[in-house]
């Protein structure tokens, strides 16, 4: 069997590695377009925060030792154009301009997703940069060194542009973030957004959210971030508004596309066409709260799905439940958190929300060190499912969110969520762990 994968990363390598352990003699066939394979482009803003550390400590297995090691045909430098799904082809052309065409048995569009640049006046100019590949990541990382780089705007205000952001600042670089929606963090609730803006401005950064972007202007001495209202001057742009599903080689092959233009998979993860599956940023997954279809890039889903479809393909079926949403980023000395969904979601998802916030302690009140933790708990009134958590807090929010994805993934409802035995010792909880104190206090409200 000739098994082709499209994409060199996260779902692509990861699918890759485990069709050769399920079947050593399976043809395995891996196309990169970039030099880089294999790497944890989520620590691309703490290594930009180290000047000295290389951007290839972020490599978890190089190219040689798939080839080597494991059998894999990996072809870096070869970008994959289009695919023929009758005569089951894929096509395209290596970096030197040669052109290729490989035929297949299977195949997975691991394509990956790409930053948004707008397509407004000046932003393909020089000293305006997004971050998604490692290459992005180098470029960044030079750019600040060649140009000395010591004021800097970013555009956007999402997890990148936040860990970005505390990078810089972390290398004594000025930093004026700015978007065009008026609100730091629409989907998380007001309270615990007034914590993270809070931390973001004892920073020295300054924000200008609810300002329009109109276009990137050359200026003396660097670059000038052009409002409707506002002009902010910088030696460089980060562009952090988010990133777009590479999908328009599936879409030019009749795939079907889903939201947001995700390539549409079932939970087996096949395409609409036969012996095409997709997996990672490219493809859309199902909701375990709403059973509905929904698209969040995450790591582990991407690792995950690789591992789903080699099995599949390999002859034992694999079918994924979904994703629930878990995400958790660092802005500064905060942990900022969140599984399921918000008030918003769950109206918009046919749901009869009920909500809490409350403030709780990471420890024990008597222990030193104990900080404050900010807990947001959504409810279903109808049925009692428990719905989704945010919460923020300098310790102990990074993985107390394991505990309500969990119990996501078990539609458990909120009472038997408060009835949960979570562990206790006063240098990691307080007796009753925020958790549990507003999962109670949610009860009294739905």
């Amino acid at each position: 069997m000739r098994f082709v994968i499209i994409g060199g990363d996260a779902s692509g390598m990861s699918a890759a590695s485990r069709a050769k352990r399920n079947q050593p003699d399976m043809e395995v066939t891996v196309l990169e377009q970039t030099g880089d394979v294999s790497y944890s482009a989520c620590g691309m803003p703490y290594n930009i925060a180290e000047p000295d550390r290389e951007m290839d400590d972020l490599v978890v297995r190089h190219a040689h030792v798939f080839r080597e090691k494991q059998g894999i045909d990996l072809r870096t430098g070869h970008r994959a154009e289009t695919i023929d799904p009758v005569a089951k082809t894929v096509s395209g052309r290596t970096s030197g301009g040669e052109p290729f065409q490989l035929p297949y048995d299977k195949l997975l569009i691991a394509t990956g997703a790409s930053p948004i640049i707008p397509r407004l006046p000046g932003f393909d100019q020089d000293g305006v940069l997004g971050l998604k590949s490692l290459e992005d990541g180098r470029r960044l990382k030079q750019y600040i060194v060649d140009h000395q780089v010591k004021k800097v705007v970013i555009i956007g205000m999402g997890y990148i542009a936040l860990e970005m952001c505390e990078a810089l600042r972390s290398r004594d670089i000025e930093v004026a973030m700015v978007k065009p929606r008026p609100v730091l963090l629409p989907w998380m609730n007001e309270k615990l957004s007034a914590m993270v803006r809070e931390e973001i401005d004892r920073h020295d950064v300054t924000m200008y959210p609810g300002h329009e972007v109109k276009a990137i202007e050359k200026a003396d001495g660097g670059l000038k971030v052009v409002c409707s209202d506002l002009e902010l001057d910088a030696q460089m742009v980060v562009v952090a508004i988010g990133v777009t599903p590479n999908s328009r080689i599936a879409e030019e092959a009749g795939i079907a596309l889903g939201l947001q233009k995700s390539i549409a998979v079932d939970h087996t993860l096949r395409t609409s066409v036969e012996d095409i599956y997709s997996a990672g940023d490219c493809a859309d997954a199902y909701h375990v709260v709403t059973g509905k279809k929904t698209w969040i890039p995450l790591a582990l889903r991407a690792n995950r799905g690789g591992w789903a479809v080699a099995d599949t393909v390999t002859g034992k079926e694999v079918s994924l439940q979904g994703v629930a949403g878990t995400a958790v980023f660092k802005v500064f000395d905060l942990q900022v958190a969140r599984t399921g969904l918000s008030v918003k979601e769950a109206k918009d998802a046919g749901f009869d929300p009920a909500e809490v916030v409350i403030e709780s302690r990471s420890r024990a009140h008597a222990h030193p060190g104990s900080s404050t933790i900010g807990v947001q708990m959504v409810g279903d009134k109808r049925s009692g499912l428990l719905l989704g958590v945010q919460m923020v807090g300098r310790e102990g929010a990074a993985h107390r969110i394991d505990a309500p994805a969990v119990a996501l993934h078990a539609k458990l409802t909120v009472e038997a969520f408060s009835e949960c035995d979570l562990a206790y010792a006063p240098p990691f909880s307080p007796v009753w762990d925020p958790m549990l104190t507003a999962a109670t206090q949610l009860l009294k409200r739905m």
